[in-house]
């Protein structure tokens, strides 16, 4: 039997609404944009619509700015995977800021591959 392709489509990028993290309804987009003007609760990132793929595991990482964490470390890049539970499936990756504002201001990088294939690689600026 052969095997199924699997296919991927950046959806959408730039700012949404606010996202509940264990909902399965993804955050609306607000604005198509590379830049993210930076504000209390702003919510930005981008949606992946993945085809054919049930089964398999989506790994992301997101490489931010430099920025420390609680205990006065710098933060490494986030990473994570997801496993993928339909063959129409949808995708966000995505982060909110938080204060202090000023050391998330810069270029963050969200890359997202399953199998060892990048699927999608989108560099997003927040600005002050």
């Amino acid at each position: 039997m052969a095997k199924k392709k699997i296919s991927w489509e950046l959806y959408s990028y730039g700012e949404y609404s606010n996202w509940e993290r264990g909902s399965k309804d993804l955050p609306k987009l607000q604005n198509i944009t590379d830049i993210i003007q930076i504000k209390p609760d702003v919510e930005f990132g981008y949606v992946l619509k993945i085809k054919g793929a049930k089964g398999q595991v989506v790994e992301y990482r997101i490489e931010h700015p430099p920025f420390k964490n609680d205990k006065g470390e710098i933060e490494p890049a986030f990473e994570g995977e997801y496993y993928v539970n339909s063959n129409d499936y949808e995708f966000f990756l995505g982060d909110t800021v938080w204060e202090p504002y000023a050391d998330k201001a810069g270029q963050w990088r969200l890359i997202t591959k399953m199998g060892g294939k990048i699927l999608a690689d989108k560099v997003l600026t927040l600005v002050l």
